[in-house]
């Protein structure tokens, strides 16, 4: 246990000295509002388009920090500048949100992308529990409306897909909702997040799982059954590890224990499968039959993947004590330290070669933002204070 307590005040101190200040200091428009993701390895800003689930995200970090580390008021104005921003440029008519909008807040992609609501979502429900401010909740509960009515089609009219030659549902929403859905608690109500996350459950541990191989896949028909394609195969070993983690919350919420040792099962079967034995560290896309992938970029090591990885196998181990999960962790630690970490500036790289090097120097952009690392961070660290 002490080589795990040690490390404690090693992920507090990159939260709370260098993560958070970088974001603090280098992403607020203080001419228009909300932020820049869009940040070099120094964090000087080289695009100011705003996307609409970084903004939502960060707006649910500096809320939730808010909440709960200390309610200190610069985190709370740096919550509220994104979340009116957003709130005054950022849906359409319907109040479905934009994916991107210019830096004054100019619509510039349409709604496509059912995740922007889920963030938006996120964020403003974390800000109502900061500020008590009802106009948040609002938000907050339409949009979740908004997302439940699209969960059977989530991108609607904006769909390139030809319909019903080749139907398929993503593990993606089912797998988000989990954690949303108790994030959203004080919005939409303890008994709603209990109706809610039974069939979820079932999604992520029984649809989407493949028996004959103990992974589980991107994408399957709308009745749960396997497809033989591209995506059909798809297996993404970061969004599997972190779901796991999602259930491991719920498991405990619950007192599920037969639910928490399974998500350790599933988890450890995909750090197995998506480990790089050659230069070490998670693949990004894989197939499930050992086929090549459809993706061009299957093999780049992705930040997210590794720290939402971390998350799940530390919370393994502290909840069931396998021991699977204890050295899973220590081993990844070192490879995601080692190669993530910008050790002359600042916040962590993204995107790295199979080989481990930096493949982009960006420290943020249309995909990374205010997220993954300091959540990640913040989860460890409270996890091991615990």
């Amino acid at each position: 246990m002490k080589d795990l307590i040690r490390l404690k005040g090693l992920y507090q101190k990159e939260l709370m000295e260098q993560v958070i200040p970088f974001w603090e200091q280098k992403s607020p428009d203080v001419k228009y509002g909300g932020y820049f993701t869009c940040l070099d390895r120094q964090g000087n800003v080289f695009d100011t388009d705003k996307f609409m689930w970084l903004q939502g995200r960060q707006v649910w970090f500096f809320s939730m920090i808010y909440n709960r580390i200390a309610p200190k008021k610069e985190w709370l104005d740096m919550a509220e500048t994104g979340a009116q921003f957003m709130s005054r440029y950022g849906m359409d008519a319907e109040g479905n949100w934009y994916f991107s909008l210019t830096r004054e807040g100019r619509p510039l992609v349409q709604p496509y992308n059912i995740f922007s609501d889920c963030f938006a979502a996120m964020g403003f429900a974390e800000l109502y529990r900061a500020t008590g401010n009802n106009r948040y909740r609002d938000i907050a509960l339409r949009t979740f409306g908004n997302i439940r009515n699209r969960a059977s089609n989530p991108k609607g009219r904006y769909s390139k897909t030809y319909p019903e030659t080749r139907p398929m549902k993503s593990f993606s929403l089912p797998m988000i909702s989990c954690n949303l859905a108790l994030i959203l608690e004080e919005v939409i109500g303890s008994s709603e997040v209990d109706t809610v996350i039974e069939p979820l459950i079932h999604e992520v541990m029984d649809v989407f799982y493949q028996k004959d191989t103990g992974l589980i896949v991107e994408n399957v028909a709308p009745d749960g059954s396997f497809l033989d394609c591209f995506e059909g195969r798809q297996v993404n070993p970061g969004h599997v590890n972190e779901s796991m983690w999602f259930m491991m919350d719920i498991a405990q919420r619950y007192n599920r224990q037969e639910l928490m040792l399974r998500t350790v099962d599933v988890l450890i079967r995909s750090v197995e499968y998506g480990w790089d034995k050659q230069y070490d560290g998670i693949f990004y896309f894989l197939d499930c039959k050992g086929y090549p992938p459809q993706q061009l970029e299957w093999d780049q090591k992705l930040w997210w993947v590794h720290v939402e990885t971390l998350i799940a196998l530390l919370k393994g181990y502290k909840y069931t004590g396998d021991l699977r999960c204890k050295e899973w962790f220590l081993k990844l630690h070192d490879y995601t330290w080692s190669h993530f970490r910008d050790n002359e500036f600042p916040e962590w790289y993204g995107y790295l070669t199979r080989q481990g090097d930096p493949l982009l120097t960006l420290k943020g952009g249309k995909w990374k933002g205010c997220f993954h690392v300091p959540r990640g961070l913040f989860q460890i660290w409270t996890t091991l204070n615990q």
